[in-house]
């Protein structure tokens, strides 16, 4: 699955809503998400418009080896936030 090109940080925000992240601070143009699913989690996410690829890749990357997902070409985990039946598979797994 290729990864949008035009997704904003507040965008990404709300996505990883779907994984229980929610927001524990913002400072300036740096959002900083929290998840207690797994143990704790944080990760950034910067409030830009759009989303540079290499960081939104970065961001993906690091909270799937946080849930044990495989990133291999985007695939797992991208195809579990941007389609929500694919999530809803993976909850009730």
């Amino acid at each position: 699955m290729k990864l949008p090109r035009d997704l904003s940080g507040e965008n990404l925000v709300k996505l990883l809503s779907r994984f229980e992240y929610a927001v524990d601070r913002q400072t300036g143009s740096h959002i900083r998400l929290t998840t207690q699913v797994n143990g704790e989690h944080h990760v950034t996410i910067p409030a830009h418009d759009p989303l540079k690829i290499g960081t939104l890749n970065a961001i993906l990357r690091d909270v799937a080896k946080h849930f044990g997902l495989t990133l291999i070409l985007n695939t797992s985990l991208a195809s579990l936030i941007f389609n929500p039946s694919s999530l809803m598979a993976w909850i009730t797994f």
